[in-house]
């Protein structure tokens, strides 16, 4: 049992950083847009914001293993309806984040980008990983 508790702590933890992570980065990117920064976006992907980079992503690489393993060591099934609902929104939040990185790095670059595009897939991965964090706290069984 004890392997468990680590193991729901593990995974806890991840989403928590997961979502904490991009709620950093969302104020961040809100306060220097209201302070007239026109770098604000370019400025996501330099070094000291890096580090929450690779820690949401670290959390992103480790949240299906952990969640794989939980739901073996408790015995539910993998055919049950939240948990694949989960699985679907965890590959569309996951793709969402990565052209959103591309989408930044683009920026960064001083390449064109439209802006709208770029908020919609923030907006749409926050919501697919808040949903899943929904549907692990309620588990609809």
């Amino acid at each position: 049992m004890e392997h468990l508790t680590t193991l729901k702590t593990l995974h806890i933890l991840a989403t928590a950083l997961l979502i904490l992570g991009a709620l950093g980065l969302a104020t961040w990117i809100l306060r220097a847009r209201r302070q007239g920064d026109a770098e604000a976006y370019a400025k996501l992907l330099r070094r000291p914001l890096v580090f929450v980079w690779l820690v949401m992503g670290l959390c992103l690489l480790s949240m299906p293993f952990t969640g794989w393993w939980l739901v073996h060591l408790v015995g539910w099934p993998l055919g049950q309806t939240w948990v694949l609902a989960s699985s679907i929104l965890y590959t569309l939040g996951a793709f969402a984040v990565w052209w959103l990185l591309v989408r930044l790095n683009r920026l960064r670059k001083a390449e064109p980008a439209g802006l709208r595009l770029t908020l919609a897939l923030a907006v749409f991965s926050g919501v697919c990983f808040l949903s899943i964090a929904g549907l692990m706290g309620a588990k609809p069984v």
